[in-house]
C-alpha cells in the first residue's frame, strides 16, 4: 500500500524524448521556429553529449586500470585480449559481407537518377572537399601508422581528446598490468584508490543519465531542423530520391541485430536474445541519439554490468576496446555505399574488387574514431581502394546522419554481444542476471 509506483521505463523516457523532438521538429519546420530551435533548443543537446563525452575518458582510465590490476593470471589477460579481438574482427568482416550480398541484391545505383546526382555533387560539394582532405592524411601513412596510433608520446594531450581512446585504453592496460607485478602491500593503496574512484565515476554516470531523454529530445529537434533547412519539399525529395539505397543499408543493419547476433549469442552463450534485447534497448536508443559509440560508452558499460550480468573486470576491457575498433554497422554502411556509388557510376566490381573492400573497409573500421560522421572519412578510403570517385560521396550525404544514428546502434549492439560472448567464455557473466526480468 505504502510502495510508490514505479515511474516509466527509462527507455520508454527516451523513445518518448526521440517522438517529441521528432513532433518539434516539425513544428519548427512549418512554423519557422528554426532559428529558435538552433539557439535555445541544440544546446541543450550540445551540452548533453558534452557531459557524456566529459565521462568517457574517466571511465576508461578508472574501469580499465581496476579490471586489469584485479588479475592476478596475466596469460588471462593476453587470452582475452586476443578473443575480443578475433570476434570482433570477424563480426565486422560478416557484416561487410552482408552488406555486400544485399546491395548487389537490390542494385539502388542502377535507378538512381542522373540530374538527380548532379544536384547532389553541387549541393555538398563544400562538404566533400574537407572529408577528401582528411581522408587524404589518413592515406598517406604507413601501414602500420595505426599501431603506432596506439602508443602516446604523452598521455595528458590524449587524455583531453576524445578520438585518442585507444591511446588511453593502452596507457590504462600497461598501468594496471604494472599494478600487478608490484608487491601486493605497496599497491593496495592505488587500488583502494582507484576502486573508490571507480565507484564516483559510476554515480556520475548516473546523474548525467537522468538528463537523456531531455538531451535526446533536444538533438532530434536540431536534426529534423538541420536536414529540412528552409526548403522542407527539396529534402524528401532527395529522401525519396535516395530511398532504396537507405532501406538497403536499413535492410543489412537488422538482419545485423535479428539475424547474426541472434546466431553468435545462442551459439557461444546460454544467454536468451530476447533478453539480451530488452536488456539494450536504451542503450540502442542513446546511441542512435547522439551517434557515437564513444559518447554512449559509459552508459554501454553500466547496462553490461547490471542488466546483462557481465562482470566489471569484463566489461571494463572489451566495451572500450569495442567503441573504438568495433564498427559493424559502419563497414556494413560502407559497403554499402561503395557498391551504390559504383552503380551510379556505372562501374563494375568484379569479385577481387569487392574482397578489397572487405578488407579494407575492416582496417578502415579499426581506425574510425567512435564520434558522428567518422563513417564518411573511412568511406572515402575505402572508395578509393576500389577506385570509384570519392565525389560520389556527395550524393549520399541526404541521407547519411539518419543512417549514421542507425549504424551506431548497431555498432553499440555488435560491442554488448562480444562482450557477453567473452564473459560467458571466462564464467565472468551472472545468468541470473542476464536471463532475468
Amino acid at each position: 500500500m505504502g510502495k510508490k509506483k514505479k515511474g516509466l521505463a527509462f527507455h520508454w523516457q527516451i523513445l518518448l524524448g526521440m517522438v517529441l523532438g521528432v513532433i518539434w521538429g516539425f513544428m519548427a519546420i512549418h512554423w519557422q521556429w528554426l532559428r529558435f530551435t538552433d539557439f535555445y533548443i541544440k544546446p541543450w543537446g550540445t551540452i548533453f553529449i558534452n557531459l557524456l563525452k566529459l565521462i568517457a575518458v574517466p571511465l576508461i582510465i578508472v574501469s580499465l586500470i581496476s579490471g586489469v590490476s584485479n588479475l592476478t593470471d596475466i596469460s588471462k589477460l593476453s587470452r582475452i585480449g586476443l578473443k575480443t579481438l578475433g570476434f570482433y574482427i570477424l563480426t565486422t568482416v560478416i557484416a561487410i559481407t552482408v552488406g555486400l550480398i544485399i546491395v548487389n541484391i537490390t542494385n539502388p545505383g542502377k535507378v538512381f537518377p542522373p540530374d538527380k546526382a548532379a544536384e547532389f555533387k553541387q549541393k555538398f560539394s563544400e562538404n566533400i572537399a574537407s572529408k577528401k582532405t582528411q581522408a587524404a592524411d589518413l592515406k598517406n601513412v604507413s601501414p602500420l601508422q595505426p599501431i603506432v596510433d596506439i602508443i602516446p608520446s604523452n598521455i595528458f594531450r590524449s587524455l583531453s581528446d576524445n578520438t585518442k581512446m585507444l591511446q588511453v585504453i593502452f596507457f590504462s592496460i600497461l598501468f594496471g598490468v604494472a599494478m600487478i607485478f608490484v608487491p601486493e602491500e605497496k599497491v593496495r593503496p592505488v587500488k583502494e584508490l582507484i576502486n573508490g574512484l571507480n565507484d564516483v565515476v559510476l554515480k556520475m554516470i548516473d546523474i548525467i543519465m537522468k538528463a537523456a531523454p531531455y538531451g535526446v529530445f533536444a538533438l532530434i529537434a536540431a536534426l529534423m531542423v538541420d536536414v529540412a533547412g528552409t526548403h522542407p519539399e527539396d529534402t524528401l525529395s532527395l529522401f525519396a530520391a535516395l530511398g532504396l539505397y537507405a532501406v538497403t543499408v536499413v535492410i543489412g543493419l537488422l538482419l545485423m541485430i535479428f539475424v547474426i547476433y541472434p546466431i553468435f549469442i545462442g551459439v557461444f552463450t546460454k544467454v536468451k536474445y530476447r533478453k539480451f534485447l530488452k536488456a539494450i534497448a536504451p542503450v540502442q536508443l542513446l546511441a542512435f541519439s547522439t551517434s557515437s559509440s564513444a559518447a554512449t560508452l559509459p552508459f554501454t558499460m553500466e547496462t553490461a554490468e547490471e542488466k546483462l550480468g557481465i562482470s566489471n573486470e569484463t566489461a571494463s576491457f572489451v566495451l572500450p576496446l569495442g567503441a573504438t575498433i568495433n564498427m559493424d554497422g559502419t563497414s556494413l554502411y560502407q559497403a554499402v555505399a561503395a557498391i551504390f556509388l559504383a552503380q551510379v557510376y556505372g562501374m563494375h566490381l568484379g569479385l577481387g574488387a569487392q574482397l578489397t573492400i572487405i578488407v579494407t573497409a575492416t582496417l578502415a573500421s579499426i581506425g574510425s574514431a567512435a564520434v558522428p560522421g567518422a563513417g564518411i572519412v573511412m568511406l572515402v578510403i575505402v572508395l578509393t581502394a576500389v577506385g570509384i570517385p570519392t565525389e560520389g560521396i556527395a550524393l549520399i550525404f541526404a541521407v547519411d546522419r539518419p543512417l549514421d544514428m542507425l549504424r551506431t546502434a548497431v555498432n553499440v549492439t555488435g560491442d554488448t554481444t562480444i562482450a557477453s560472448i567473452i564473459a560467458s567464455g571466462e564464467n565472468e557473466i551472472d545468468l541470473s542476471v542476464a536471463n532475468g526480468n
